[in-house]
């Protein structure tokens, strides 16, 4: 036991005090800041979020915002739900972190969880979105190499893809904008218009399709212009995967946990995949990433050879199983698709009303909104001029506008946020 007088000598933090602050940390916070100090990897907007609440946000200047964006579809169930900050104090006060020579009760509570209610026998925690579709990309390829050989290695992905920012990953994604300038690229990649599915088979026929390893799908693309995939695609990439021993890969990082109105959106598809990724939602704010897969394909990851030293975090799976708790309810997946029908019937009025959307598409509370011909590339326009009426809104590409807010944002904010998209609207595209 430490002597009190050696305590008393010790550093503050080790006798649990706050440290003195440096001088710049209680200086004024500016978004002039972030062209300072940041690597300009974004163009953040010029007002500073502060406080969320549910689905509204307050900045700096004490402002509020309704929130159709949720973060990229991340804040599932809005922000500072009290089920989530409980969660996330309870294990604070109990375990942060440790390496992974262990497993902790909060990440197996998880798994457990994901294994219960989906297809999957296996899971492996990451930190994001492209971490699971990297380890979904590279468990794939061992499997194909350890059942078939070296030769199987191709991977099959689509056009306008999002698959994320690592070199596999962005590669994958089929987006010339994101990869160009970092080659050389990963090889083996074979890129085919989304929904084509004769385009499908053909990329099967090349090598007799021996060489195919995996299919990388979204269910519906986001950042490629919210479109879903129909049917046909979807089945026939389960069919041809099946005929040529190579897995489905379902990229779920957007769709997944409820977002659609089911826990993952391949249930409402009538498919299985062998590989699916979770991410955004998940942790509802916390960053975590999941990748789902059968025990049989897993087994060909052994220890070693893959991982990751923050994957399976104690706080993380903790405020991810609240998180899962609560979207996997009956009351919630019916509510994603009570309020896509309410979205779907304010939005088509106000297209009545000022004719600037060619489509209105989407699935649950994550909606595409496609400006017609003479508006093309405003969306920018529109974010701003959201932003300007209080409200936060995405993108999906130059002509879409995209809303995904939390899956439980009340009727009443969705009216709300309707009506101040329609002044954002007439501010931005006007007649």
């Amino acid at each position: 036991m430490t002597p009190p007088e050696a305590s008393a000598k010790a550093p503050a933090a080790v006798r649990g005090e706050a440290p003195v602050a440096h001088k710049g940390a209680t200086a004024p916070v500016t978004r002039a800041m972030f062209d300072a100090l940041m690597v300009p990897c974004y163009s953040p907007a010029q007002f500073v979020p502060v406080r969320g609440e549910g689905s509204r946000v307050w900045d700096q200047e004490g402002r509020m915002y309704v929130d159709f964006a949720a973060g990229v579809a991340v804040t599932s169930l809005g922000h500072c739900h009290p089920a989530i900050v409980r969660a996330l104090e309870e294990q604070a006060r109990r375990l942060w972190h440790v390496s992974n020579w262990f497993t902790n009760e909060p990440a197996l509570r998880l798994a457990q969880r994901l294994v219960d209610h989906t297809f999957a026998e296996r899971v492996f925690f990451c930190n994001s979105g492209a971490e699971a579709n990297e380890a979904a990309l590279k468990l794939a390829r061992r499997w194909a190499h350890d059942r078939f050989g070296p030769h199987k290695m191709r991977v099959i992905s689509t056009l306008n893809a999002f698959h994320g920012r690592t070199l596999f990953t962005v590669t994958a994604g089929g987006q010339a904008k994101y990869s160009q300038g970092f080659g050389p690229s990963p090889a083996g990649i074979t890129h085919i218009p989304y929904n084509d599915v004769a385009a499908l088979e053909a990329a099967f026929r090349d090598e007799g399709g021996d060489d195919v390893c995996a299919v990388i799908l979204e269910p519906m693309q986001g950042e490629g212009g919210m479109t879903p995939g129909t049917p046909e695609f979807l089945q026939a990439a389960r069919r041809l995967t099946k005929a040529h021993d190579a897995l489905l890969v379902l990229d779920e990082i957007q769709s997944g946990m409820g977002r659609t109105g089911a826990l993952f959106s391949y249930m409402q598809k009538g498919i299985v995949p062998d590989i699916l990724t979770s991410a955004k939602g998940l942790g509802g704010g916390f960053p975590i990433g999941a990748m789902l897969t059968t025990a049989d394909v897993a087994g060909v990851f052994t220890p070693g050879v893959h991982g990751t030293t923050y994957g399976g975090n104690p706080l993380a799976c903790a405020v991810a199983g609240a998180v899962f708790d609560i979207v996997n309810t009956t009351e919630v997946l019916d509510g994603v698709r009570a309020r896509h029908a309410l979205f779907m019937e304010g939005l088509k009025a106000i297209n009545a009303r000022r004719r600037v959307f060619r489509d209105l598409r989407g699935e649950g509370v994550w909606l595409g909104c496609e400006l017609d011909e003479p508006f093309a590339g405003k969306a920018p326009d529109v974010l701003r001029a959201a932003s300007d009426e209080g409200l936060l809104v995405l993108m999906a590409g130059p002509n879409v506008v995209r809303i995904a807010p939390s899956l439980v944002i009340s009727l009443d904010e969705i009216l709300e946020g309707l009506a101040r998209l329609e002044k954002a609207l007439a501010r931005a595209l006007p007649a």
